[in-house]
């Protein structure tokens, strides 16, 4: 199999591993890959793949323009937070994000983001283009007060073992195998500043490149700022030289600053930072029902955003195996 894979999010709808499954696709976690096509550049595509109209042909160029992408300082919907992008970034907005997600890489749409962000100096639409998904999670203040105290190589070999155990029951059911290995860069955690950020590496069945995904966490007043991208384990120098950068560029606006928090009136959420980064433990407890489920693959074709109502809801997603 060559380096063109298709990417693809399997959740299932049963018991705690629906729950489990949910936190994993909103982490961008992935399963059973297969072979993408990737638009020649210099190509028309039909009409239903990703034009607006259903009747004309559209390169990828004119396609990529039409996305509006735009750096500079940057304000996210509802005023929430901003971002001050140079000029190696755009940022596009939902509606144009959506129109990515869904008519650039054939994503089931209803995904709901506050935008994007894409390198300016490759396609999203090539094999090296790549991209960061935008969400917030409005549960309430997020306490860092067990900053200090979380030992990440515990907590890694507990995420491990879930991670084990999950893939056992997807491959059960019929699913491709997905399994983490490890970290591709260990949870740091910045007091100062409350961004914190870590990256997984996973194997996934027949798969010929492992898959990173990078997590970055913004800490604010009334929830978390959620920035997910998801590549090959093969593009882990890029993504890390870049996403230093764009952690640095992202703000919450005044009102909705960590330090803005009121107890007196502010909610706080029922998890810490160890939850945050182990995903499962707090799916269990029925802490993440509100995060939509966004996966971003940076090929052509991918499967992403799965919202999950309730905890109680899985749609399935993927090709189940013969």
């Amino acid at each position: 199999m060559n380096k063109f894979l298709l990417l693809l999010a399997s959740l299932l709808a049963f018991n705690s591993f629906a729950e489990d499954s949910m936190v994993e696709a909103a982490e961008g976690t992935l399963v059973e890959p297969g072979p993408a096509e990737v638009i020649p550049s210099d190509q028309s595509v039909a009409a239903d793949t990703i034009t607006e109209d259903g009747t004309d042909l559209m390169t990828a160029e004119e396609f990529v323009a039409s996305l509006h992408g735009i750096s500079g300082k940057i304000s996210l919907p509802g005023n929430i937070a901003t971002m001050n992008l140079s000029d190696q970034f755009l940022y596009i907005d939902p509606e144009n994000t959506e129109r990515l997600l869904v008519d650039g890489w054939g994503n089931p749409p209803g995904n709901e983001t506050l935008g994007m962000i894409i390198p300016a100096n490759v396609s999203p639409l090539d094999y090296e283009g790549w991209g960061v998904v935008i969400t917030f999670m409005d549960d309430g203040y997020v306490s860092d007060k067990d900053a200090d105290e979380i030992d990440y190589n515990d907590l890694l070999k507990s995420m491990m073992a879930d991670s084990r155990e999950a893939s056992k029951q997807r491959e059960e059911a019929g699913y491709g195998a997905m399994t983490l290995i490890g970290w591709a860069e260990p949870p740091r955690y910045d007091q100062q500043t409350h961004k914190f950020y870590w990256a997984k590496e996973y194997v996934t069945s027949d798969a010929d490149v492992n898959s990173l995904n990078y997590n970055i966490r913004i800490l604010g007043r009334k929830g978390v700022l959620v920035l997910n991208a998801v590549a090959t384990m093969d593009q882990i120098d890029s993504i890390k030289h870049e996403m230093p950068d764009l952690l640095a560029v992202t703000n919450f606006t005044q009102g909705n600053r960590y330090e803005d928090f009121d107890s007196s009136v502010d909610h706080v959420a029922e998890y810490g930072l160890a939850a945050l980064v182990a995903g499962g433990v707090a799916a269990k407890m029925g802490l993440f029902a509100k995060l939509g489920a966004l996966l971003l693959v940076f090929k052509k074709f991918i499967i992403v955003g799965i919202a999950l109502i309730g905890g109680i809801i899985a749609r399935l997603f993927g090709r189940r195996k013969d």
